[in-house]
């Protein structure tokens, strides 16, 4: 019951507050073994884990909210009204003064995230009408099965059983099944701990707590240097007690000397770029000219015509669009936002600059494993200046935003097997991880972090771009082998973490329901072609679509379950703007409460919500059903 659960369940209050029943009493039921409202973002954790999002732009309330009338406040807003201040690099209620006030800048701790999501819930739920009652079941659901047309059995991992008329599927991030991979190595890490007592594996760092048993003296691989790789750096670094001091130039680190030395590896071993300073304020973004809403819809029109099928080509059709975008709005902050986009055309250093920004090994040539590591150190230092110049400023910062700002248009151009099969499948492998790693990365703070822990030679990068790891009986240690230069180089490892979140695919998922659901049939895999990019198959109003193609009525999915038909559905809701978060769950409530009304609104309200539902989600009014009960 995370950020997606909690604002489902708002929009369904609303509505059903604003519609009669004559007495029918609904109940609610949350089904999460965790506090309601926390999901992924335990207020447990350690606060040394940031959230990479400027808190001031995050708030689970959409437009109209029942909290607070028009909004409920932002994290930001709320960290300051329960009493936090930033003390040192920690943040902390004080209720002296003490420290300095938080400020719209700031990246506040994921525990903070957490806590703010679960007063949002006590908030949304203090003051129910008694028609609405709220259940929270701390187990998990196991299985799901149809009883009939209005009625579901839910099964609980204890045996329990309960009936729901209406379902939303808000389960959030997934663990996947071991792999062949992950099965070798965790085979490996077993039998070398005979040799090597430090010898470990992790698929998954989470929950952080977990490497609190790895040993100082070990020498620790990180395979992945995205978002999770700087958790599992603040885990055995800041969390064991080392420090990062301000020095006149530069960031410095003390170790504590509970650290184990850092080696960092990935496929091409880039660093993930940090986000730059923001001067867009709260709500502001990158006008764009090319690559628009109206623009897809146009390229659209193009391929109806000339091939007889509205699914475009993404490298051939959508990419030079955002890199045109990406250009225009690099010349924006060398010229001050002063262009004319009728006639703007990139100049040869535009265009190359973009391409640099999106592959930069393309242009480079090294010849050792320690001549990639300058580069590495290099690339870090060049990017946290313009991260510094700020998002207007910073050409490259400015070029890397329109990957943020153009997310409906992408969304446009992707969703619901937008794309030909084939270049979906570049547009996830490839695409998707080059604007992560440009666009949604780090807070600077990070970066500057992982300079000053490679100057105190407790992180490396190990590898380089096409490096292998190998298994090393004799010595029970994972070898990380760079072939850059004439001759290897080898890194060596005693516990090797994999730093990567999964995508959730119901072929996949480690967990019981996603199995059971597919075994069923109640749901199957999103296919684009024969391309699953991932998630469960949904109509266009979010409802599961089961194994022979029928849609379910009363069963809706949301979130990161849903990744593959729909896309970048983790992003959280910024505050005081529309955003498609909350329109998801607005239009999942609308839909069940639409139902729920049929047979006891009276017209005049049933008119009006039907006229608010196409209005804002362009959708059919919902069939006439009796009115029910449970919600789960």
């Amino acid at each position: 019951m995370g950020p997606r659960g909690i604002s489902v369940l708002e929009k369904l209050i609303k509505y059903i507050e604003e519609v009669s029943l004559d007495g029918q009493e609904v109940e609610i039921m949350m089904i999460d073994p965790g506090p309601c409202g926390e999901g992924a973002h335990s207020s447990d954790q350690h606060e040394d884990l940031l959230i990479n999002t400027v808190a001031s732009q995050i708030s689970i309330f959409g437009l109209n909210s029942l909290v607070n009338g028009a909004h409920g406040p932002s994290l930001t807003e709320w960290a300051r009204q329960a009493g936090y201040r930033r003390i040192g690099n920690r943040y902390r209620i004080s209720n002296s003064g003490e420290g300095e006030a938080i400020s719209d800048a700031d990246y506040l701790p994921r525990r903070l995230l957490g806590q703010y999501l679960g007063w949002a819930f006590e908030q949304m739920t203090r003051s129910l009408p008694e028609r609405i009652q709220i259940r929270h079941i701390r187990r998990r659901v196991f299985d799901l099965r149809k009883i009939d047309d209005e009625t579901f059995l839910l099964e609980l991992d204890e045996g329990t059983q309960l009936l729901a008329n209406y379902i939303v599927l808000a389960t959030g991030h997934g663990t996947r099944s071991p792999t062949e991979t992950d099965l070798k190595y965790q085979s490996f890490a077993s039998t070398a701990e005979n040799i090597n007592p430090s010898a470990a594996y992790y698929r998954s760092p989470y929950p952080t707590e977990n490497l609190a048993t790895i040993h100082e003296r070990a020498c620790v691989a990180i395979q992945g240097l995205g978002l999770t790789a700087y958790d599992v750096i603040s885990s055995l670094t800041s969390a064991r007690g080392g420090w990062f001091r301000e020095t006149k130039d530069r960031l410095e680190y003390i170790p504590s000397g509970n650290e184990p030395r850092i080696l960092l590896v990935s496929r091409n071993c880039l660093p993930f770029a940090a986000r730059g300073i923001n001067q867009k304020g709260l709500t502001g973004s990158h006008q764009a000219a090319f690559f628009t809403l109206k623009s897809v819809d146009s390229l659209r029109h193009t391929a109806i015509v000339a091939r007889g099928s509205p699914r475009l080509n993404y490298e051939h059709e959508v990419l030079p669009l955002i890199k045109l975008e990406m250009a225009y709005a690099y010349r924006l902050a060398l010229q001050d936002g002063k262009v004319d986009p009728a006639e703007f055309v990139p100049s040869d250093e535009e265009c190359e600059a973009i391409d640099r920004l999106l592959d930069p090994l393309a242009y480079e040539k090294f010849s050792s494993l320690e001549h990639f590591r300058d580069y590495f150190r290099r690339q870090v230092e060049e990017d946290l200046r313009h991260a510094c110049l700020g998002n207007l400023t910073s050409p490259v910062k400015a070029a890397a935003d329109v990957l943020r700002d153009t997310r409906e248009a992408l969304r446009a151009a992707v969703e619901f097997g937008g794309l030909t099969p084939s270049s979906h499948r570049v547009f996830v492998e490839s695409f998707v991880p080059t604007a992560n790693r440009i666009s949604f990365g780090p807070p600077k703070q990070r970066n500057a972090e992982l300079l000053a822990l490679m100057e105190a030679g407790v992180l490396s990068v190990a590898g380089g771009p096409g490096n292998e790891i190998e298994l090393d009986r004799e010595r029970g240690q994972f070898c990380i082998v760079s072939r850059l230069g004439k001759e290897p180089a080898r890194d060596y490892a005693d516990v090797l973490i994999s730093a990567r979140l999964d995508v959730y695919s119901p072929l996949t998922d480690s967990s019981p329901l996603s199995n059971n659901l597919l075994a069923s049939g109640i749901a199957r895999p999103y296919l684009n072609g024969d391309y699953h990019p991932g998630g469960l198959d949904i109509s266009q109003d979010l409802k599961v679509i089961d194994s022979k193609g029928c849609v379910h009525d009363r069963l809706w999915a949301i979130g990161i379950p849903i990744e593959g038909p729909h896309f970048y559905t983790h992003a959280l809701p910024r505050s005081s703007k529309a955003s498609r978060f909350s329109l998801d769950a607005e239009q999942c409530a609308l839909q069940i409460v639409e139902v729920l009304s049929r047979r006891h609104a009276s017209p005049s309200v049933k008119n009006q919500m039907e006229e608010e539902h196409k209005k804002k989600h362009q959708l059919q009014p919902a069939r006439t059903e009796e009115a029910t009960k449970k919600i789960a």
